[in-house]
């Protein structure tokens, strides 16, 4: 993966899921960068607090050159120009994005952790990274995509979105 690359997971459950995630593409290019690749969009089941609708997600990678804590700042305030309401952990939300990958790097600071913390817990992420990028190499785990899906821990089926 190039150092450059910036890896987000997209997801929403409320509202015109579709046009959500066009949305926050759209102001993704506007304020990061250009979307190099993206992934289908998948929908499951919700993770963590399961009594709520359906997730649309989709994997976006966008060749960024700026500081990682910069691209976490427009990404909240894409966030919450879209309408994004932090209520509770793993709640529904109109969008949310993640930073999962930025290049190889490893990144601690409080406010953001990359990769991401979770990502090789989770089905819905994992899947769509495997159709983009299944050699790429979680630079903690040093386990490849493809590894990381074998041993995923998470039963939740993810099926491509045909609208």
């Amino acid at each position: 993966m190039k150092e450059s690359y910036l890896v987000l997971l997209l997801g929403t459950n409320l509202g015109d899921r579709i046009s959500n995630l066009t949305i926050a593409k759209s102001k993704l290019e506007e304020f990061l960068g250009s979307i190099e690749i993206s992934s289908k969009i998948y929908q499951t089941s919700a993770w963590g607090k399961t009594d709520q609708n359906a997730f649309l997600n989709q994997i976006v990678v966008i060749n960024y050159t700026g500081y990682c804590l910069t691209a976490l700042d427009r990404i909240l305030s894409i966030e919450a120009e879209l309408g994004r309401i932090r209520n509770e952990k793993w709640g529904e939300r109109v969008i949310d994005i993640d930073i999962l990958f930025f290049g190889d790097r490893i990144i601690s600071e409080s406010r953001l952790q990359v990769p991401h913390p979770y990502l090789h817990l989770r089905n819905f992420t994992l899947q769509p990274l495997k159709e983009i990028g299944e050699q790429w190499v979680h630079p903690k785990l040093g386990k490849t995509i493809v590894e990381l899906c074998c041993e995923c821990p998470d039963t939740l089926a993810v099926e491509i979105f045909d609208f």
